[in-house]
Order: C-alpha cells, then structure tokens, then sequence
C-alpha cells in the first residue's frame, strides 16, 4: 500500500507528513520491512517551489522518503524534535529563525538529527557558523540532485556533506587560526554548540551580563549554561572551565 499524505497541524502553520504503513495482523510484509528501513527526510524552506521540486525528486530516489516540509525556522524545529527523521534538509535564509539557529536548537534536543545547509549562497563565514552550531554540511542548491541524494545518505553513514572547494576554504581557515587554537572546539563533545559559545565568551573574560547581552539570553539562562558546562567537563570553577577547554582545544585532547 502507498504511503498516505494528510495534514499535521503544528505550531501557525500545516505541513504534509507521510502516514505511518499499515500492517496486516500486526505484522508487516518483506515490502515494508523495506519501506521502514528507508531515509526519512524533513525539508525546510519557504519557496514552495523549491520544497516541492527537491521533495519530488528525492521521494523518486530509491530508499529516500520525505516525511515532512516546513516553510519557516520554527516549523523546520518543531518538525525535526517531532518526527527526529534522518535527516533535516534546511534553507539557510528562513523566516522566524533562520538555518543556523534550527541546526543549533536541533542538535541541542536531538543530536541524532543530521541537519544540512541547503542554500544558494555559500560563504565561508556561513559554513562556520553552521558546523558550530552542529550541522552536518552545508551544501549548494547548485548540487545536482544525484549528488544531493548520494550527500545526505553520506551524512547518515557518518560523513560531511561538504563539497570539496569548501572543503579547502575550511582547511585554509583554520591554517589562518592562531596556534594557541583560541575558539577551536572538538568535533564531538558532550558539550552542545550554545554551551561552547558561552565557554569561548567566558574564557575571553566576558562577565555573566555580557554573556546575556551578545547571546540575547537571560543571566539566569547563562548561569544555567556555565552550571552545565562544568558539571559536564568535571570542574568546580570558571577558572577551571576554561583551562579545561583549552586543553580540549588542543589537538589530540581526550574529547569531552
């Protein structure tokens, strides 16, 4: 039996989603074991054109499913901690929140969700901001749709969706970084991408207003996150914290 599309109501706004496969007497057929071990993928972007040619493309792509679109950053969050799909394709220029924030906010609340920059503009300072923040990738609408397709399941499998004259852009960055490795972070972590940007603030001597005041967040919500970071790195101090994450800088640390 096909797949069934309705509506979900969620937050402002209503998204399609692919209804779950019926089974018979409880127990499905060889055809939907197969259909469970299928990519799922949520897309986001507020050109409906866009959404419908990248869904359609990907729904003919053998082993690929769409579960559901989202039109703006807020939908494109609420869609991923819902549905936690494979992987969430996501348009950097987004309404109400943009792609960084989502893959941050995602990864923060359910970091087995690959999340993917999908934009036509990408810069370096872009690809920065959103591998900080946890993403994936970041990858060109320019890519062909084979080689869409054959990057998302990459990223499923562990790997970068990155195409390779970014690649050298990234490696040119951080040769260009000082050799203390002052705002390097590990590559996995247990802390989140919000946590080690209110530790490289702390550790450039910013007070806890300060913090607040560059993140838009409350002193209370700073507090929390430096309680947090280090109960996670095991230390008792701010001072301690920060010598703890230069020595996670530093290539070749144990990662935290």
């Amino acid at each position: 039996m096909d797949e069934e599309q309705h509506d979900l109501d969620i937050g402002e706004g209503r998204v399609a989603y692919v209804a779950p496969t019926p089974t018979v007497n409880g127990v499905r057929s060889h055809a939907q074991e197969s259909a469970a071990e299928r990519l799922r993928g949520v897309i986001a972007d507020d050109d409906p054109l866009a959404r419908r040619v990248v869904r359609d493309v990907l729904q003919r792509t053998p082993g690929m499913v769409i579960a559901a679109e989202a039109s703006d950053g807020v939908e494109a969050v609420e869609l991923g901690l819902h549905y936690r799909p494979e992987v969430l394709l996501v348009e950097a220029a987004l309404g109400r929140m943009d792609g960084v924030e989502v893959a941050r906010r995602v990864n923060e609340r359910a970091p087995e969700v690959r999340v993917v920059i999908f934009t036509v503009n990408v810069t370096l300072e872009l690809a920065v901001r959103a591998l900080r923040a946890g993403a994936s990738g970041v990858l060109s609408k320019e890519v062909s749709i084979e080689n869409l397709a054959r990057a998302l399941r990459g990223v499923v499998g562990g790997e970068a969706a990155i195409s390779r004259k970014l690649m050298m852009r990234l490696m040119e960055h951080v040769r260009a970084m000082p050799e203390d490795y002052a705002g390097m972070r590990p590559v996995k972590s247990s802390l989140t991408a919000r946590e080690w940007e209110v530790l490289d603030l702390v550790s450039s001597g910013a007070s806890t207003q300060e913090v607040a005041d560059v993140l838009v967040l409350s002193e209370d919500t700073v507090y929390s996150h430096v309680k947090n970071i280090m109960r996670k790195l095991g230390v008792h101090s701010r001072a301690e914290a920060i010598a703890e994450a230069e020595r996670l800088r530093h290539p070749g640390a144990q990662l935290a």
